[in-house]
């Protein structure tokens, strides 16, 4: 059986934070513990008024990747509540080709 993982193309990443509470709900994780975190990046100055933020969800040491849904053939929570769709489940195989495709930064994961 292939390994399964998950891809972030961070580029996408809007930084809603729907994938920690998907997360959240879906493990019953306390306050202040998290299954994948967004973590912010240091804002930048573009002109005068305007600032860039970047946000880069990691996984964190809870993070099973939703091993009850995936086991049941469903993606795991955070992948399916990213409104952005910068999260991908699947083989990491498939995942790799697909992250080379793009020609940005992604990240792979695995449990």
């Amino acid at each position: 059986m292939a390994k399964k993982g998950l891809m972030i193309d961070y580029l996408l990443c809007t930084g809603c934070h729907s994938c920690e509470v998907s997360c959240k709900l879906e493990k019953g994780l306390p306050t202040g513990k998290y299954g994948i975190k967004l973590a912010e990046d240091k804002p930048w100055q573009i002109d005068e008024d305007t600032w860039e933020y970047k946000w880069i969800p990691v996984p964190t040491q809870l993070c099973d990747l939703c091993e009850e849904r995936t086991a049941a053939g469903k993606v795991p929570s955070c992948v399916l509540h990213c409104c952005s769709h910068c999260m991908h489940y699947g083989d990491m195989e498939e995942l790799a080709k697909e992250m080379a495709e793009l020609d940005r930064k992604a990240v792979l994961f695995t449990v």
